[in-house]
């Protein structure tokens, strides 16, 4: 059976070295996030006060995989 895995959004508070992000959850959890896949493999640039959806296991909930990053509804993206 495959691992359940929840889906959060967040804001980027802090980049941290070799991809990882300090992810602050809309509960106020403080996750340490980090790229991988279509994002790493498509150089999507991830900045602070991005925001974004992370995939967090059901076994750690301090870490998680960044899946996705929002559009801001204020830059020409």
């Amino acid at each position: 059976m495959k691992e359940q895995k929840w889906i959060h959004e967040g804001l980027i508070t802090e980049s941290l070295p070799n991809g990882l992000f300090r992810v602050r959850l809309d509960n106020e959890d403080l996750l340490l996030g980090y790229v991988l896949g279509r994002i790493r493999r498509s150089f999507i640039r991830i900045l602070p006060d991005d925001r974004v959806k992370i995939e967090v296991s059901r076994y750690d909930s301090t870490r998680g995989h960044i899946i996705y990053r929002l559009r801001n509804k204020d830059s020409n993206d």
